[in-house]
């Protein structure tokens, strides 16, 4: 056997096991589903038995020309009662399996999206968010339909097919025989369209996950496409994008218009060839016209269920790559935290020989020592790439150290727990996230905060004036991204966000990079009030801002180059003093002469 097929004996072996477990959160609604099923055997066999009265009004009425008029009318009564009853029973059952595929839909869009915001940060930093969001949404929309369309059609197709077999062998076994020769073809057909169709439905789902991650990227960045006049190379490349997802669906297109419905309906027409020519060389009153009748019918009924049994080959074959994009995402390292549950008593901060890449190519820290006694103000400054950010993420527990170790409150940060370190370090960034709902949603995030904690963290982060002038106070909306507030005000509402419940560890990660004097004005009377009540650790790009720090240490290339306050490192007249002397000569230039 090729490499090739042995590729795709494995691919085919990996789709059972994903079905198995996409069918399996079906268990938590046995009852409805179980009853459905029952109503489903039940409208099938009221479904089925119309034909046999139609059978027996043939052969044993028309045919003997005897039509006694109570007989017909019952006949007729209880044909009619029979296809109402199907109905009935029909209309239970797709309620009761429509409540529970839902119930089941929501269970795994919940899963999935648990799994997604447990993922580690280095995820979302080399995954694209479309990807992510086409996961949470598209696939789980796909596997819905495995519930709704494809578990329902496979058992009521199951069901129709038993009942009409066993009718058709309790009317003539050897027309029930030639009837059965069509289910080997239609299982060899439906096994060929599965091992062709598996890997083209694959691409379907990767392509439009990267058209999601298109649109995603291009309506985030809109400002900058339209500055740049990028929308028609943007559009183009989504045009592509699309233009290849739509061959990709053609492919399925065409594989199930070969091989599903024009190919079963000459199988099926076969077969009746094959009844009639039983019938015509049968014994003269062997076979009845009303059993011909019947078969003819069962025939035309059961080309139908096998039709939409073969058709939904398409929707499981999605349904399962759906289930295997989302069970990638699920099973996948989630971000790992230590077991110790007592908060931190303390700030204090020691790093002992830590070194950490993002990747084995290129080391980002090398050999970092430094230690930050409790309620000390510390700066981090250097060049772009220097390592600050990755010092302060790192800090934050949001990737695993490689070499080295850091301990906060005297305790190995690997050690402690989600709740600790959640509570004890926060982070202000210099691109806070502003969500778009109320100013006292956005300070308190789902926590526990009543409304004059909020005032009292807008208070000491010089947003209070500006939230008492909005319409409706806290609970006035701001606009997506909170695009009805400055930048500086951002930065403000993000500190009021973390100081509302003041940690141990407050770290600033190039929070005054890019506001004008009055919002840093507006931080430092901030970080005063607080100053002497957590650990400040704050990476710097104005070193204006750090002159009063406890310790400021200078980064380079990864390394630590220097550290000291303001005066030693001024006196030193190293790496500090030439990137101190540069932004006093470019302040200079920038007033006016």
């Amino acid at each position: 056997m090729s490499e090739m097929n042995l590729q795709k004996n494995h691919k085919f072996r990996q789709l059972l096991p994903t079905l198995k477990r996409l069918l399996a959160y079906g268990l938590a609604y046995r009852k409805p589903l179980t009853i459905a099923a029952v109503l489903l055997w039940l409208a099938a066999g009221a479904e089925v038995c119309g034909p046999v009265l139609i059978s027996y009004f043939i052969d044993d009425m028309v045919a003997k020309n005897t039509m006694p008029l109570d007989k017909v009318t019952g006949i007729t009564a209880l044909f009619l009662l029979l296809q109402i009853l199907a109905a009935t029973l029909r209309y239970y059952q797709s309620l009761l399996f429509n409540r529970a595929s839902i119930g089941v839909v929501q269970t795994i869009r919940c899963d999935v999206m648990d799994a997604a915001l447990k993922q580690p940060i280095a995820v979302f930093d080399t995954q694209p968010v479309g990807q992510l969001i086409s996961k949470v949404t598209n696939d789980t929309e796909v596997i819905k339909d495995l519930y709704v369309t494809v578990v329902a059609t496979v058992l009521r197709s199951a069901a129709l097919i038993s009942v009409m077999l066993i009718a058709m062998f309790t009317l003539n076994w050897k027309m029930a025989l030639v009837a059965m020769m069509i289910f080997p073809v239609v299982m060899i057909l439906m096994g060929l369209y599965q091992r062709y169709s598996t890997p083209v439905i694959r691409q379907v789902r990767s392509l439009l996950a990267d058209i999601n991650n298109g649109f995603n990227e291009a309506i985030s960045g809109m400002a900058v496409l339209q500055q740049f006049r990028q929308q028609a190379r943007f559009g183009e490349q989504l045009g592509n994008t699309n233009l290849v997802h739509y061959q990709m669906r053609l492919k399925t297109l065409r594989l199930e218009s070969l091989l599903l419905r024009p190919l079963l309906s000459l199988l099926s027409a076969l077969v009746l060839s094959g009844l009639l020519l039983l019938f015509g060389f049968s014994q003269e009153g062997a076979v009845g016209v009303g059993v011909l009748y019947a078969f003819i019918n069962y025939l035309s009924r059961l080309n139908e269920p096998l039709i939409e049994l073969a058709s939904q080959q398409a929707m499981l074959q999605q349904a399962i790559v759906a289930g295997e994009r989302i069970f990638d995402l699920m099973d996948g390292e989630q971000q790992q935290y230590g077991g110790d549950t007592q908060p931190l008593a303390s700030g204090s901060i020691d790093i002992r020989h830590l070194n950490f890449a993002y990747n084995q190519s290129k080391v980002v820290l090398e050999d970092i020592n430094l230690s930050v006694a409790s309620r000390d103000f510390v700066a981090l400054v250097g060049h772009t790439g220097s390592g600050k950010s990755t010092l302060a993420n790192l800090l934050m527990g949001y990737y695993p150290l490689i070499h080295g170790e850091i301990e906060l409150d005297g305790r190995a940060l690997k050690t402690l727990s989600h709740p600790v370190l959640r509570s004890g370090v926060a982070m202000v960034q210099q691109d806070p996230v502003v969500l778009a709902d109320t100013v006292y949603a956005n300070v308190a995030l789902g926590r526990d905060i009543n409304e004059a904690q909020v005032w009292q963290a807008l208070h000491i982060s010089q947003l209070e004036p500006l939230i008492k002038a909005m319409p409706q106070g806290l609970y006035t909306v701001l606009g997506e991204q909170g695009n009805n507030l400055s930048v500086g005000q951002k930065q403000l509402l993000a500190l009021a966000r973390v100081l509302v419940q003041t940690p141990q560890i407050l770290i600033l990660d190039e929070a005054t990079a890019n506001i004008d004097s009055g919002t840093e004005q507006a931080i430092h009377h901030a970080l005063s009030a607080i100053r002497h009540k957590t650990t400040l650790v704050v990476i710097a790009h104005r070193l204006s801002t750090i002159v009063d720090a406890d310790k400021i240490v200078v980064l380079n290339r990864g390394k630590m180059v220097e550290c000291g306050n303001h005066q030693q490192l001024m006196a030193q007249k190293g790496r500090y003093y030439q990137m101190h002397q540069l932004q006093l000569a470019a302040t200079a230039l920038k007033e006016p002469v």
